[in-house]
């Protein structure tokens, strides 16, 4: 597989979501009767849709409302929200640093440590809104954080780094083991993230619950940039999703896959469903909120790095309320808004009755497909002419 890029070298072509076109089937589904739930280790979810575990995108009541709603809103636990008891104040320093200050200024407000009794604080903010409480943490910090989320009632633990395998080697610090802390927290645990078929399939031989896809496709993640990693995530969700199909046949156990990232409109979300995404993590998209702490505007979780940060702030504005994004109806024409109704009509179109189905669409591959036809709105930058 590949084609050669030199002398000795090949190299794998991959593709991301602007290259590729779903191909509508045969049979079309009323979009109100397609079913969009998914499962979680013992839990099922109505609306397949994760937002982001950024500051500036994810505080304890964005969580509890995108919970409300049907979704999920992972909370960054070594974030902002658990090192100030005033974040609001924090956020406000963040967003008013100019452009040539704003990696510093997220540097210095996160040399804050983090505080065990705000970590409990958020959760129970979120739990005493009904909502599902996820949380994140880095891979250094679960072994000795897991135990007191759990005892907080947190329902979904995740742990994720820029890349994350079984196999890390280091002499500086203790390895985490995954299938020990399976062992020892009862919460199911999500693990991120990877991009490649052979990680996917270690990852989940370690008994965990659920995978991130997605390496460097965020909007405010430079990690491509700084790094030179990632694979696009049309590739990386279909690779991931082989694994996961091999590891349900062998083992019996289905491990869903969540495509984190490069996702700003419902059809980018589509396609990822149909390269056998079993949910999505958004990040952008719901930064532009009216809810959203970040008042419009949208950092990576890596930006703060001491010495190599990955990660930039950005403005994306804000353009309506958490309903309108994520179950409409939309008032902006470029698809960043009613992300559901798009999942619902895509799926109709191609006449699939659940996700299961959405995952065996037609896939044809189409880098024009977003520019044919439509000069004038190139023209005049809007509908799709707008990104």
């Amino acid at each position: 597989m590949g084609e050669w890029i030199g002398r000795g070298r090949k190299a794998r072509r991959c593709y991301g979501f602007d290259e590729i076109a779903l191909i509508p089937g045969l049979v079309t589904i009323n979009p109100d009767e397609v079913d969009i739930s998914w499962t979680l280790g013992p839990y099922k979810f109505e609306c397949p849709i994760l937002a982001a575990a950024m500051d500036g995108v994810v505080d304890p009541r964005f969580a509890s409302l995108m919970g409300q709603m049907g979704g999920l809103g992972v909370l960054n636990l070594e974030g902002i929200y658990t090192r100030y008891k005033n974040p609001y104040e924090v956020i406000g320093k963040i967003i008013s640093a100019s452009t040539e200050e704003s990696t510093t200024s997220i540097q210095s407000v996160y040399q804050e440590p983090v505080k065990e009794e705000l970590i409990e604080t958020c959760i129970k903010k979120i739990k005493a809104a009904g909502a599902p409480a996820i949380v994140s943490v880095i891979p250094q910090r679960a072994a000795a954080l897991g135990p007191l989320v759990q005892e907080a009632g947190a329902d979904i633990f995740v742990v994720q780094s820029t890349v994350t395998t079984v196999r890390h080697i280091s002499s500086q610090y203790e390895i985490l083991d995954f299938a020990k802390l399976k062992k020892e927290l009862k919460m199911p645990i999500v693990v991120g993230n990877c991009v490649t078929y052979e990680a996917t399939l270690e990852l989940m031989e370690t008994g965990i619950d659920g995978i991130l896809i997605g390496v460097g496709p965020g909007a405010a993640c430079t990690t491509r940039g700084v790094l030179g990693i990632g694979i696009p995530q049309v590739t990386a969700t279909i690779d991931a999703a082989s694994a996961r199909d091999f590891h349900y046949k062998q083992s019996g156990k289905y491990v869903p896959i969540i495509t984190d990232g490069g996702m700003s409109t419902g059809g980018n979300v589509c396609k990822a469903f149909a390269c056998g995404a079993d949910a999505v993590m958004i990040g952008s998209a719901f930064a532009r909120a009216t809810e959203s702490p970040g008042q419009g505007h949208h950092w990576g979780m890596a930006t703060s790095h001491a010495n190599l940060p990955r990660g930039t702030l950005i403005k994306v504005g804000t353009t309506g309320t958490l309903r309108q994004i994520l179950h409409g109806p939309a008032i902006m024409d470029d698809g960043s808004q009613n992300l559901i109704g798009a999942l619902r009509t895509s799926m109709g179109s191609c006449g699939a009755a659940s996700l299961r189905e959405m995952q065996l669409a037609n896939i044809i591959i189409a880098p024009a497909i977003k520019t044919e036809g439509k000069i004038f709105q190139q023209q005049q930058h809007v509908g799709m002419g707008s990104h």
